[in-house]
C-alpha cells in the first residue's frame, strides 16, 4: 500500500509541475510564426499602376463572304471546255467553262444573211418612192400608188429593225458559250464535267466562286451595346477576329454596319465587319470570336483581375500595409478586360493589393510574399528565444 500511495503522489505533483510550467518565448498556441499563432499566409502582390482600359465587346461571329456566285449556263449545249482548276483563284471576267459555239455561229450566220437581204429590199423600195414622188410631182400616177410604196418603205425599215435585232441576240447567245466568273475569288469543286449536255440555268451550277478578299463576319450585340456604338459613330470601329479558342488573332477589320432592326426573340442586333482576308485566314462560313474596340479609357487606376473580391458590403480589395499587414478596402470596379480592370474609386496609384493568396485572409493578418521566408522563422522552423 505505501508503495502505491507513494506512486500516486508522485503523478499527482509531475502534472501540477507541467501545467504550471511556462510557455517557451516566441512560440504560439499553434506553433507558428504569426499574429495569434496562426501561421502567416504568402501571397502574391502587384501594384496598382496608371494606365489606359479599353472598351471592348465580344461576340461569336460567322465568316460571311462578300459574294457567292453560282456559276450557271445561260444557253443550252455541250459542255466543251473546263478551264478552272478546282479551289482555283480567278478574276473577274476569267474564262470558267465554254460550251460547243457552232452552233451558235450558225444561227449568227443566218441570222446576218436574213438582215442582208431585207436591207436590199429596203433599198429597191426607197427607190421605188423616190421614183412614184417624182412621176407624181409630174401628175402621171396617182397619188395613191405614191402612198403605198411609202407604207411598204416603212414596212422594210421595220423588217431591218427586227433582223438586226435577230443578229444582236444570236451573238449574245454566241458569247454566252464562253462561261466567265462574274467576280474574283476562289472556285469551288467542280458539278459538271466536259462532255456533258447542259441546259440553261440548270438546278446544279457549272461551278460555285466565292469572294473571299475582302470578306465579312457577321455577329449579334445585345441591344444594350447600340448606343455605345452609335456614339462612336455606328461604323469604322476595329475589330479583331480570333480562332475559336480566342488566343489566335485570325484578322483585324473595321465594322461596316448595324443592321437596321432588332430580333425581337433574342434582344440582339446583327452587326457587319469587313477584313483585308489576302492570306485566306478568314474561310466562309467559319465560326470566328469578334473582339470590338468601342472606347479607350485614360489615367484609369488598374490592378491585376485576380485583385478584386466580392463580398457582403460590395467589391474589395485586400492592400498590403508597410507593416505587412492586410487590410480590406472598399473599391467601385470599372471597366476591364481578362487580366486587368479598373478601380474607379477607393483605390491609388502606388498602392499595392494582394492578389494571391486572398481567400485566406482577415483583417489585420500578416502575410509573407511569394519568394521570401515569413517573418520571425529561421531554420527548423524554430523561432528566436
Amino acid at each position: 500500500m505505501a508503495v502505491v500511495a507513494a506512486a500516486l503522489l508522485l503523478a499527482v505533483l509531475l502534472t501540477l509541475w507541467v501545467r504550471s510550467a511556462p510557455h517557451r518565448p516566441g512560440r504560439g498556441a499553434h506553433g507558428g510564426g504569426g499574429q495569434g499563432g496562426r501561421p502567416q499566409v504568402t501571397v502574391g502582390v502587384a501594384k496598382a499602376v496608371l494606365g489606359s482600359v479599353p472598351i471592348e465587346l465580344s461576340a461569336l461571329g460567322t465568316v460571311t463572304p462578300l459574294a457567292t456566285v453560282n456559276v450557271n449556263a445561260r444557253v443550252a449545249g455541250m459542255l466543251d471546255t473546263v478551264a478552272f482548276r478546282e479551289g482555283q483563284f480567278v478574276r473577274k471576267g476569267q474564262l470558267l467553262a465554254r460550251i460547243d459555239p457552232r452552233p451558235f455561229q450558225v444561227v449568227v450566220q443566218q441570222a446576218q444573211g436574213q438582215l442582208l437581204r431585207d436591207q436590199a429590199l429596203l433599198r429597191n423600195a426607197r427607190l421605188d418612192l423616190a421614183r412614184f414622188q417624182t412621176l407624181k410631182a409630174q401628175d402621171s400616177i396617182a397619188g395613191q400608188q405614191v402612198d403605198t410604196q411609202a407604207a411598204l418603205v416603212k414596212q422594210d425599215e421595220a423588217t431591218v429593225s427586227a433582223d438586226q435585232a435577230a443578229v444582236a441576240s444570236a451573238q449574245l447567245n454566241l458569247s454566252f458559250t464562253q462561261i466567265a466568273s462574274p467576280v474574283s475569288g476562289r472556285v469551288g469543286l467542280r458539278q459538271i464535267d466536259p462532255g456533258n449536255q447542259i441546259t440553261a440555268n440548270a438546278a446544279t451550277p457549272i461551278a460555285v466562286v466565292t469572294q473571299i478578299d475582302p470578306i465579312t463576319v457577321v455577329f449579334s450585340l445585345p441591344q444594350g451595346d447600340i448606343p455605345s456604338v452609335e456614339r462612336q459613330g455606328g461604323s469604322g470601329l476595329p475589330v479583331t477576329a480570333y480562332d475559336r479558342a480566342g488566343g489566335t488573332a485570325l484578322a483585324r477589320g473595321t465594322l461596316a454596319t448595324l443592321d437596321n432592326v432588332i430580333d425581337a426573340t433574342t434582344g440582339t442586333v446583327k452587326a457587319k465587319a469587313r477584313f483585308a482576308n489576302g492570306g485566306g485566314a478568314l474561310f466562309p462560313n467559319q465560326f470566328v470570336n469578334v473582339v470590338m474596340l468601342v472606347d479607350t479609357l485614360s489615367n484609369q487606376v488598374i490592378v491585376p483581375t485576380t485583385a478584386t473580391r466580392h463580398g457582403p458590403a460590395g467589391d474589395f480589395v485586400w492592400v498590403l500595409q508597410a507593416d505587412r499587414t492586410v487590410k480590406a478596402r472598399p473599391v467601385t470596379v470599372g471597366a476591364g478586360t481578362a487580366e486587368t480592370v479598373s478601380i474607379a474609386s477607393g483605390l491609388n496609384a502606388g498602392e499595392t493589393v494582394i492578389t494571391e493568396g486572398g481567400d485566406r485572409l482577415r483583417e489585420g493578418a500578416a502575410v509573407a510574399l511569394s519568394g521570401q521566408r515569413p517573418a520571425g522563422r529561421h531554420r527548423g522552423g524554430r523561432s528566436r528565444p
